[in-house]
């Protein structure tokens, strides 16, 4: 595995597992949690060690599905991240969402804890409330962000009491708004790591005619040239979602590739075809 680092120098997981349609979308689906746990496994046992979730998955259930996963496991092996829903932001609500999430996940901390989403009906002075008191009792080990600009970035430093150590955002080779918005750059001016979600674009990047004439040019995949363009990148890694074996193994194996700079001129020219 290769890692990032955290504003304190804990490593952190270039690639993580995205577990989002794990166990259902906004409700619940159990019909395949069986193999829904199996593949969870598996991919840990191939070498992921960062799992995104978020008490909004399957209205909690891909929580749920994460804790029964893990199990077999050392809990310290395992980096989990997730998250509270934006209408939950208000202190009282914080607290007794994260517990709700700790039952689900059956561990008694969470390694980074985010808001999904900002709200802006809540005033994130009352988030913080909790958030710093989650840290402080160790319950939350580190806390960050999603969705948010540069405003609501610093905003959240300001009232953080301890350092913010990601903003997951939308970002991919063909959906580039963190370079155009400045959030990629103000995240590493900041030693916040940008967490990109979507790698693959809902499947239009995969699906893309270009994409695919370069990674045949370098003898790759697509799926391959998206998360190595990503990775590539200073204080950014990705969690893309698969719940096929093979594709885990298939976005694992990049991190062994080196497709060099003419690789990423022409993905850097994408965008732009």
């Amino acid at each position: 595995m290769k890692y990032e680092q955290l504003f304190d120098g804990k490593p952190l997981p270039v690639l993580g597992l995205g577990t989002w349609n794990i166990g259902g979308g906004m409700v619940a689906d159990r019909s395949m949690d069986e193999e829904y746990v199996q593949v969870i496994r598996s991919a840990i046992q191939m070498g992921y060690r960062l799992i995104d979730t978020a008490q909004m998955y399957g209205d909690g259930h891909t929580e749920e599905l994460v804790g029964r996963a893990i199990k077999i496991f050392r809990r310290e092996d395992i980096f989990i991240t997730t998250k509270v829903w934006s209408s939950n932001l208000r202190s009282k609500s914080v607290v007794k969402n994260i517990e709700m999430s700790l039952k689900r996940l059956g561990t008694d901390y969470v390694d980074l804890y985010l808001i999904h989403w900002p709200n802006p009906a809540i005033p994130l002075e009352d988030t913080y409330k909790a958030f710093n008191d989650l840290v402080k009792n160790r319950t939350v080990h580190y806390v960050g962000v999603s969705n948010f600009n540069i405003k609501q970035l610093a905003h959240a430093q300001k009232l953080s009491d301890v350092p913010i150590a990601t903003n997951q955002v939308e970002y991919n080779v063909l959906r580039r708004e963190p370079e155009r918005n400045g959030v990629l750059k103000y995240c590493q001016k900041h030693r916040i790591i940008l967490t990109a979600y979507e790698p693959f674009g809902k499947g239009a990047v995969l699906r893309n005619t270009d994409l695919r004439r370069i990674a045949e040019k370098f003898g790759t995949t697509s799926a391959q040239l998206a998360i190595y363009w990503l990775i590539r990148k200073s204080k950014v890694i990705t969690i893309p979602k698969s719940s096929n074996i093979d594709h885990l193994r298939e976005n694992m194996e990049t991190l062994d590739k080196n497709f060099g700079d003419s690789c990423l001129e022409n993905l850097n020219r994408l965008e732009h075809v």
